[in-house]
């Protein structure tokens, strides 16, 4: 394995700073408090391939690799974890009609999802089947030359905001294997949103249910075959937890950062809180497992993207050790700041709220767990 970028990942690295630094980091505490969804930014980092970062060239995507979107990610989480999970999240769903979407689906959708003109979103978790996600409710019967949809999507980042839902339905028998996955766009008749739920953190993304009542959706709009829409989906997930891992890993540097700056210019005792045996094992410890799970993370990254047998559990191990230590990382970073910490006016409250969710979505860390010991035992 190497352990250095090549010149071309460097270089999207110092791009995605660049661009978080300019037009992320100045505005992500003004979007946070308003709850306001940047769309001019989202815009603005399509423009640099950041809206199909590994989605393939023939329909606008970079066809980059998982390791160049886990380094985008973590860039730009450093200013808004919020914010670059949304694009992560787009990023899965496009991926997913991109392999496995017919040719005539891709080439109907893609070009406008690269380019961000077209926002995507997830909708797998429902009311009653979270991390049993395989018991979904979500109905899809066959009519003529259609699908009908009915059941409700929670907790889906860009309801009632997003141009295009990827859905995953029941169109056979209970259980994984009578799930399948539709492209439904925002218009379609009988779709219908939920008021936007009142959050933690991540304020700069809509999170809402989505309702479907007799939504009629071509047959043009399954993607791939009946019956492996869990696999798509769980295929999905195992960048999408590669990614989201990397928004920890960026929000945690950010507020480790942040943290060596205060307790420098800090003065207690006489003496700056730096200067403290305490406050460096503090941040001895925060570096060493902050740079434990980022290390961890980029060799999923490459699993990922080479298919290996063993993906899967590594971006479980991947999601699990970022998230976790992500949201430790900055919660020492608060400790370190004292009660000033606690307050709006430096940013490592709204981290602190932004990256805990991160042990929840897309698998919770029970669920990693859960991914990696079935398989030791197997």
């Amino acid at each position: 394995m190497d352990y250095h970028l090549s010149e071309d990942q460097q270089a999207i690295v110092d791009m995605a700073q660049r661009f978080t630094a300019e037009q992320i980091t100045p505005y992500a505490a003004q979007w946070d408090e308003n709850h306001e969804l940047p769309l001019e930014t989202l815009e603005k980092a399509a423009e640099l391939g950041f809206g199909g970062i590994y989605v393939n060239e023939d329909v606008g995507g970079c066809g980059l690799g998982r390791l160049e979107s886990a380094l985008i990610m973590e860039a730009m989480a450093y200013g808004c974890p919020s914010t670059s999970a949304f694009i992560s999240i787009h990023n899965m769903a496009a991926w997913m009609i991109d392999l496995y979407g017919s040719d005539e689906l891709r080439h109907r959708y893609l070009p406008r999802l690269v380019t961000m003109e077209h926002i995507a979103s997830y909708c797998l978790t429902e009311p009653g089947a979270g991390s049993d996600a395989a018991s979904l409710k979500t109905s899809a019967e066959r009519d003529g030359d259609h699908y009908i949809l009915n059941g409700a999507k929670a907790f889906i980042s860009g309801a009632g905001s997003n141009d295009i839902y990827v859905v995953m339905a029941r169109t056979g028998a209970p259980g994984a294997a009578g799930i399948s996955t539709f492209v439904v766009e925002k218009d379609s008749e009988g779709l219908s949103f939920g008021a936007n739920e009142r959050k933690m953190g991540w304020h700069s993304q809509p999170t809402a249910m989505v309702m479907f009542d007799n939504v009629r959706v071509p047959v043009e709009n399954l993607v791939g075959e009946e019956g492996i829409g869990f696999k798509i989906a769980m295929a999905g997930l195992d960048g999408g937890r590669l990614n989201i891992g990397a928004c920890s890993l960026g929000g945690a540097q950010r507020c480790l950062d942040d943290a060596v700056n205060y307790v420098k210019e800090r003065n207690q005792f006489n003496q700056r809180i730096a200067d403290f045996q305490n406050t460096q094992f503090m941040l001895a410890d925060m570096r060493t497992r902050l740079e434990a799970a980022r290390a961890l993370l980029y060799m999923a990254a490459l699993k990922v993207t080479e298919g290996a047998p063993d993906k899967t559990e590594f971006a479980a191990m991947a999601k699990l050790m970022a998230t976790e230590t992500g949201s430790s990382v900055v919660d020492g970073a608060m400790q370190l700041h004292g009660g000033y910490g606690f307050l709006m006016d430096y940013p490592v409250e709204r981290f602190l709220r932004d990256l805990r969710v991160h042990q929840i979505l897309e698998g919770t860390s029970e669920i990693m767990k859960y991914v990696i010991g079935r398989k030791m035992v197997s």
